[in-house]
């Protein structure tokens, strides 16, 4: 039975990881389909957010079986119960990617921010996709070294994001109404797939040494 059990472990451990490669897919199509205008990668990120979505209800299901059946204790509880919770963040990052899509093909064929805040979309997106693939290879290896990284990079898309809001509240900001709704909602979505990626990288960091890293650290 424990042979069955550490088996089962590492299923959920390669779910986890294939989900993540989806997110990163998902944010790689969905930065460039808003920078670039493009439609199609904008409808093949929304369609695909069906797959990450039936991807993590099958974990949540496999997790939540392991947990009736073998009734885990100490680190191997901490294992399954963690995976619950990266999977609903990882699903939350593929909404992220979806919203930002959204943006995209509803302002199809124009571009949706002006011109002067696109080199600081474009550096989020580059950020967003670097975490990304990232936290695939932290899920994957859980190199604690990795989380240090993810966390130094999501302070930078905080910056930017902050930065974001400071151009369109500034007295010289020229851009319509509507601009100013889609640079702030594309803003936050890009700041929140970030922040989703901390939090899994600290529950990653946590399971591997067993120091949990404060939300101030």
């Amino acid at each position: 039975m424990r042979e069955v059990f550490q088996q089962e472990l590492a299923e959920v451990q390669e779910r986890l990881v294939e989900i993540a490669e989806l997110v990163a897919n998902s944010i790689d199509k969905a930065t460039r389909a808003f920078n670039e205008s493009d439609v199609g990668l904008a409808e093949e990120v929304i369609a695909d957010d069906d797959r990450i979505d039936a991807r993590a209800v099958a974990l949540d299901e496999l997790a939540i079986t392991i947990l009736a059946r073998q009734q885990p204790v100490a680190r191997d509880l901490r294992i399954v119960v963690s995976a619950l919770r990266i999977s609903a963040s990882l699903e939350r990052m593929g909404d992220m990617s979806t919203h930002i899509s959204q943006l995209a093909r509803y302002r199809f064929p124009d571009k949706v921010v002006p011109k002067t805040l696109r080199p600081t979309f474009a550096e989020m997106g580059r950020l967003d996709v670097e975490i990304a693939r990232k936290l695939v290879e932290l899920l994957r290896t859980e190199d604690v070294k990795l989380a240090e990284e993810i966390r130094n990079e999501d302070d930078e898309i905080d910056a930017l994001h902050l930065d974001v809001f400071d151009k369109v509240l500034g007295e010289t900001w020229k851009g319509e109404a509507v601009d100013t709704v889609d640079a702030t909602l594309a803003s936050r979505y890009h700041e929140r797939f970030a922040d989703h990626a901390v939090s899994i990288a600290k529950k990653v960091q946590y399971l591997a040494t067993g120091d949990w890293v404060p939300d101030d650290a």
